[in-house]
């Protein structure tokens, strides 16, 4: 049991590692976005979400989950394709959906609005990616 929460930890630590990484390019492509490229926020959010779950993605393959499956050919792509339907999902509908909560009702800045996104929707991130995505299925 001991040696099970200790892996749980590990990999719960780096996958929030990776994720503070991908949080830092998700901030700054929305910034880019929708600052100096004049998008609006909704459209940038989902484009920022998904480069951050594909940043996410190749660093979880390499480090979070590294001991789990062929790390090239069909089996990575199934994870890709699972990351992607799952974690994608979650974090672009539930960042999506959040954001835009958080800004058109409650008039929360839209940094500040996807920073409470992120944090709602990690805990998920983490369960479906552990539980699903990389299981090599």
């Amino acid at each position: 049991m001991a040696a099970l929460l200790r892996t749980v930890l590990r990999r719960w630590l780096a996958f929030s590692s990776v994720g503070s990484l991908g949080f830092v390019l998700q901030m700054a492509t929305l910034v880019v976005l929708t600052g100096w490229v004049g998008l609006d926020y909704r459209v940038a959010t989902i484009l920022a979400v998904e480069s951050a779950v594909l940043h996410n993605f190749a660093w979880h393959e390499r480090w979070t989950w590294a001991d789990r499956g062929d790390r090239q050919g069909i089996e990575a792509l199934g994870r890709l394709f699972r990351f992607n339907l799952t974690t994608g999902l979650v974090s672009i509908l539930g960042n999506l959906a959040l954001v835009q909560i958080f800004v058109g009702v409650l008039h929360v800045h839209y940094l500040v609005a996807n920073v409470l996104a992120i944090g709602l929707c990690s805990v998920v991130n983490f369960l479906v990616s552990d539980q699903w995505v990389f299981t090599g299925l």
